[in-house]
């Protein structure tokens, strides 16, 4: 078993859109994004993006069109040098209930299931305190909040009260450097 990086989508890798992401045109993948998974290739973590799109269940985009700008995004990801070992994506609207959907733990706990990952020496980056709930009710020990996306934002919100200890950073480069920096197989040098 290996641990992972667990990444939120939107608002971390792409930029978010106010009215979803509905297609291949509506995506902005951040350079440096690209860049630190460029640089996370050779680490002995795998990489896990989970992602709400509550689009889908809206009526906004197709399930298959999401399954499709997924898979563009690890194409784009790939092509440049870096790697994304699984993408989850909840389709649900957060009235549906759905066990998948963060603040709940069940894509982390699938990809965890399906990827033989251990989550004890995992870590999660998301742009949203939701993303850092769903880390810590899988129990990932590391969770960090980016600035990016809706990051700013969440932080001029006092945090759930059941959300322990995270760290905050600027964006996802800088969140990677000082992550793994702390963990196995990190060092210094990397990101």
């Amino acid at each position: 078993m290996l641990p992972a990086i667990f990444l939120d989508r939107d608002g971390v890798i792409i930029a978010n859109r106010p009215q979803y992401v509905r297609s291949w045109a509506d995506v902005e993948i951040f350079p440096q994004a690209i860049q630190a998974l460029k640089r996370m290739n050779g680490l002995p973590y795998k990489i896990v993006v989970v992602t709400n799109q509550a689009g889908v269940s809206r009526g906004l985009i197709s399930l298959e069109i999401a399954e499709e700008i997924n898979r563009r995004l690890r194409e784009v990801i790939e092509s440049a040098g870096g790697r994304i070992d699984g993408i989850y994506m909840c389709p649900h609207k957060p009235e549906d209930g759905c066990y998948c959907r963060k603040p709940r733990p069940g894509l982390i706990e699938q990809a965890a299931h399906e990827l033989s990952i251990d989550l004890a020496d995992s870590l999660l980056i998301g742009d949203m305190y939701s993303d850092l709930l769903a880390g810590q009710a899988a129990g990932i020990p590391r969770l960090a909040l980016v600035r990016t996306g809706l990051g700013a934002r969440q932080l001029e919100d006092a945090p759930a009260e059941r959300l322990g200890p995270f760290e905050v950073f600027e964006q996802l480069s800088e969140a990677l450097a000082a992550l793994i920096a702390g963990f196995p197989g990190g060092t210094e040098e990397q990101p």
